[in-house]
């Protein structure tokens, strides 16, 4: 496969991802300036730190955070590369160039997504429909991933669509853990008080996993068993294990696939190693803010890797 295909269907894919990451943090941040009211702008703060877009926010709107601002640039603005506009819009850019290489039905949920899209005005989602629209965002790129793991051929398509996908799904939990916890938790509230559990349930919910989490540990919200949660069990489809058991899946299967096994795969069995072999006492051993941040690093690597060896350009 040429280099230009592989990297069309590796960002394809990640940008779908990233659509419907930035709805869940969006409504993460809507849930918490709903609890703790419209004056507290530290909620979408943190969201645009998280979300990785801070810089171009306050470059455009300054050091001011009304949700309906927040909102329009998390969501429609197409000078955030990040938003949710720019993500279908860049991935539909790319499923247009391996149009060949995808099935029909990959191409109509991402087609029919971004027609649909575009017909929405963003004065229409005000406060009471906005939880309603990223719904459907998420349905949307649902849809499509869906349709990916429905009808594609398991060959190199296939694989560098999933490479993409579960990297930028890494990031984005890696992020929300880091961001949310340390830059949302006052400097004068503990550890374990209302605040702090609030704000690993809202963790959660950006995740999905708040119920599934009761499941698994069938206890009130706590840091240690939250951040193992959305780190270490491979059973949890968000949790960075799951995330790099399926990236290791995915390289083996392009190095069977080809014949030859490529340096990046070593790059991902490395951190798929670390986390295998970890455990959340070391982890906090070490600090969880230090071990996400050098983890983030980690996934950064794999992207690079990825790009030499298979000649993304």
């Amino acid at each position: 496969m040429l280099g230009r295909t592989a990297s069309s269907l590796f960002w394809m894919s990640r940008y779908m991802e990233r659509a419907e990451n930035m709805a869940r943090l969006t409504e993460a941040g809507f849930r918490m300036t709903l609890t703790n009211g419209e004056g507290h702008g530290e909620e979408w703060r943190s969201t645009l730190q998280s979300a990785g877009v801070m810089d171009g926010y306050v470059k455009k709107h300054g050091d001011r955070f009304a949700t309906a601002t927040v909102v329009d640039f998390l969501l429609f603005d197409a000078d955030n590369p990040s938003s949710v506009r720019s993500c279908l819009s860049t991935a539909r850019n790319n499923a247009r160039f391996v149009r060949t290489k995808i099935t029909r039905d990959m191409w109509e949920a991402m087609n029919s997504t971004w027609l649909s899209f575009e017909e929405v005005k963003p004065t229409e989602v005000s406060h009471p429909r906005l939880p309603e629209f990223l719904d459907w965002v998420r349905e949307r790129t649902a849809l499509f991933r869906g349709a990916l793991l429905g009808t594609i051929l398991r060959d190199d398509t296939y694989y560098f669509s999933q490479l993409g996908a579960f990297i930028e799904r890494a990031d984005n939990t890696a992020r929300i853990m880091d961001v949310k916890y340390f830059i949302l938790l006052p400097i004068n509230q503990p550890v374990g008080g209302d605040i702090d559990t609030l704000q690993w349930e809202m963790i959660l919910r950006a995740v999905s996993a708040h119920r599934a989490y009761r499941h698994v540990f069938d206890e009130q919200y706590r840091a240690a068993s939250v951040a193992e949660f959305l780190i270490l069990r491979p059973e949890m489809p968000r949790s960075l294990r799951f995330c790099y058991d399926w990236l290791s899946t995915s390289v083996e299967g392009l190095a069977t696939h080809y014949g030859e096994r490529s340096p990046s795969a070593d790059v991902i069995a490395e951190t798929r190693a670390m986390l295998r072999d970890s455990d959340m006492q070391a982890i906090f051993r070490q600090g969880l803010h230090e071990f996400l941040c050098e983890f983030v690093a980690r996934n950064n690597q794999v992207t690079a890797a990825l790009s030499r060896d298979y000649h993304f350009g």
